[in-house]
């Protein structure tokens, strides 16, 4: 953890910012006491919603076929044969 006094921090902000964000946590002080830190903004992630691909997806019969797994398969040792993933 790094501390600064608020002079320090002005005149250095971009390269505490820098800091911040390669994971340093910096403290601000005023007359030697902490009044702020400077960490990393982590950004909200969202939620997912549930519900939202109700309609979107149609399961005709037989989508669970051996016939179907079996072309699945074969795609997939395709794949393995060719390099891919």
């Amino acid at each position: 953890m790094k501390r600064v006094n608020t002079h320090e921090a002005k005149s250095q902000l971009s390269k505490l910012i820098a800091a911040a964000r390669a994971g340093e946590e910096v403290v601000i002080c005023q007359s030697g006491k902490p009044v702020a830190r400077l960490t990393a903004f982590e950004p909200e992630r969202k939620k997912p919603r549930l519900g939202t691909g109700k309609g979107k997806v149609v399961l005709h019969p037989g989508w669970d076929s051996s016939e179907t797994d079996a072309e699945i398969e074969a795609m997939f040792d395709v794949l393995k044969e060719s390099g891919g993933h």
